[in-house]
This record gives C-alpha cells, structure tokens and sequence, in this order.
C-alpha cells in the first residue's frame, strides 16, 4: 500500500484514473471512511479521464494516528504536501462531512492550489445537537467494541429509507466491525475532538472565491440543511442543491444523484 511521509508522519494514499491528466480531482473522506467509501465516485470520474486521488487524513484507518486532537490547517497542509509530492500544481477537490469541512480550508488558506470545492453534508459551524451527537461518538469509541459502535452510531447518519431497505447489509457491516484494529478509534476520537475544536469557519467563508457546490441530504439529522444553507449564503456564486429522501451519507444512499451533480459541476470548471 502506497504511502508517503507527509509533516513528519505516514500519510496514505491511492492513485487512479489517468495519471497524465491535467484534471485532477482529490476526494476528501468522511470522519468514519478510508479512500475506499468513494467506491460508487471514483469509476464515473475514471471513465472521463480524471486524474484521481485519495487519501486517509492523519487519524483515519492506514495512515498513522499520532496524538490528538488536530487542526483542520493540518489536514489542508497535509493535502498541499502530498499535491507536492505527486507534483500537482492545482486539484479540484470533493469532500463529504468532515472531508467538506478540509476542502473548505483549502480554498481558504490555499486558494491558489483549487480549482473548485465540492462539499457534501458539511459544516462551518456547529450548534449544541451536533455537539452531543459528536460527544456521544466519543464515549462510544472509548468502548472499542467495533460492532455496537457502529450500532450506535448508524441511526445519526442514515436516513430512516436508507436504513429500512438496507438492513441485512447495515448488520454485515456492524459485524465486520468486530475485526477493526483498535487503533481505528483511538484515530477516530482525535479527529472527534478536532472536529468539536476547530471546525469554526464561517467568518472565513467570505474569502472563498473558487466555483462552490454545495449539496446536502435532505433528511440528515447529523449536518441539517440549515449548516449547509450557511455556507451558501456566505461564499458568493456558490451553487446548492438538496438531494430528496437521502441522510446524511449522501455518498452511499444516493450515488447516482450525487454523481450527475458532481461530474455536471466539474466538467463546467475545465
């Protein structure tokens, strides 16, 4: 597995599509994902002939997990080393949740090196629902028990549809979690306590100025349409779209919607 020392530390990293292309698209993960939970994206934009790149954040499942908590500057200087690394001069940049929140500093401290953010059921703030939710993930991931982890935390981010037609597969994946490292939520509640810290931006959100869509689950409980209708507001020009009857892993329970709006986006933007 490829991986590259990135600000001191073992960053992972996956490479597709075609590794000529000029245009090149970053997909930044959930909090909870690795590079392989954009298994219904990557082929889409590989048929095109993106050059496509993924990683796991310092914190998330194959790259190294050092104390926490970290800031979101971290993270958007980590993707910057690793453009450099792979001598990408500028990237159009896709993130859901937590990945949405690192685009959102990349075209804030390095708008040179964007070319559009995509952002999927993000935030630029928080309020004290989400803190809970937040600070419930954080005692649930103390326990280490892989299974009712995952238990616990699927009703906060899958729709009541998404959950009913796709029980058998929701419990294959509780269980497979039984076999995760326990490291994995030593990880996980560094980048808890990051996202509770540091996620704080919506004052910044004026400085964007590199072509922005937004996009949000209609029924997501986690990150509710009201947080992603700040961020509209705030960064000029942007685009916002809701995709209906969807939570708030809009990656998984609606990757056909997802996709037509994402390939739409970015192709206007070559």
């Amino acid at each position: 597995m490829p991986t590259v020392i990135i600000n001191g530390i073992n960053i992972f990293y996956e490479e597709k599509g075609n590794p000529k292309s000029e245009n090149v698209v970053f997909f930044l993960n959930g909090v909870m994902a690795s590079t392989s939970s954009w298994s219904f994206q990557v082929p889409v934009f590989e048929k095109l002939g993106f050059r496509i790149i993924l990683h796991d954040f310092r914190g998330q499942l194959r790259s190294d997990k050092p104390e926490g908590s970290y800031t979101f500057k971290q993270h958007a200087d980590d993707t910057i080393e690793l453009m450099n690394y792979l001598h990408i001069d500028q990237a159009h940049m896709i993130g859901t949740s937590y990945g949405g929140e690192v685009a959102l500093k990349l075209a804030i401290d390095h708008s040179a090196r964007v070319k559009s953010i995509s952002l999927i059921d993000s935030v630029s703030e928080l309020d004290e629902v989400l803190k809970g939710l937040v600070y419930g993930w954080i005692d649930a991931a103390k326990a280490k028990e892989g299974e009712r982890f995952f238990k616990l935390m699927m009703p906060t981010i899958y729709s009541d549809t998404f959950i009913k037609n796709n029980g058998e597969m929701l419990e294959k994946r509780a269980v497979a979690m039984r076999q995760i490292d326990p490291s994995y939520f030593d990880g996980q509640i560094s980048l808890y306590k990051t996202f509770l810290n540091d996620v704080f931006m919506t004052q910044a959100l004026h400085t964007i100025s590199c072509p922005t869509l937004i996009i949000c689950g209609e029924n997501d409980i986690l990150k509710p349409r009201k947080f992603s209708k700040i961020i509209h507001d705030e960064i000029k020009g942007s685009e916002y779209l809701i995709i209906p009857d969807c939570g708030h892993v809009t990656i998984f329970e609606k990757p056909n919607d997802l996709n037509s709006a994402l390939l739409g986006f970015v192709l206007k933007q070559n």
